[in-house]
């Protein structure tokens, strides 16, 4: 994966992260060479909570079908937290 160092930020500002967007989807920050964060642009960030997402409905319809799931009130839910 691509890295910009938190040096070449402090010194390029945002630019370029522009610039190395425009070639690789994702970006490694390293702050004194460790890795630290992760930058995308939006458009792939959108891209990956919608696949979160699906991959969360797939598991909730996967545990309603085979009887993964209880029924109670919202009452009986909150006396369980409580515990």
């Amino acid at each position: 994966m691509e890295t910009v160092t938190a040096n070449q930020i402090k010194t390029r500002g945002v630019s370029i992260l522009e610039d190395k967007l425009a070639q690789v989807p994702e970006l490694v920050i390293t702050v004194r060479g460790r890795e630290r964060f992760v930058v995308m642009d939006i458009e792939n960030y959108n891209y990956l909570r919608e696949c979160e997402l699906a991959a969360a409905l797939r598991e909730v319809r996967a545990d309603y079908q085979t009887g993964k799931y209880v029924s109670e009130s919202v009452d009986e839910h909150l006396e369980k937290l409580a515990q």
